[in-house]
């Protein structure tokens, strides 16, 4: 595949998975951009470890799902840190 194709394909994908997630996730076309690259080097990853399969071209459904289960994967992970780091400067007193 190659790299315009692999950026395509994380945007897509980056898109796909805040579609899907629930809750706000802010953020223009370049951070969606980079959660799906960045999802589907992890989704390849995981894909290659767990089921012994990994990205293959730009049409194969294999690829899709690993990029979008990838891409939420990583934009759940980033909401726990972001939300984790939110409370813990505002403490209310009764």
């Amino acid at each position: 595949m190659g790299f315009v194709a692999f950026l395509i394909l994380g945007l897509i994908c980056g898109a796909i998975a805040k579609m899907i997630m629930p809750g706000e996730h802010g953020g223009g076309w370049v951070s969606t951009l980079i959660l799906g690259v960045v999802g589907a080097l992890l989704g390849g990853w995981i894909g290659g470890i767990v089921f012994n399969v990994g990205l293959a071209g730009f049409w194969s459904l294999q690829t899709w799902i690993l990029a979008i289960v990838g891409s939420a994967i990583v934009l759940f992970v980033f909401g726990l840190a972001s939300h984790s780091g939110r409370g813990a400067g505002h403490r209310t007193s009764h």
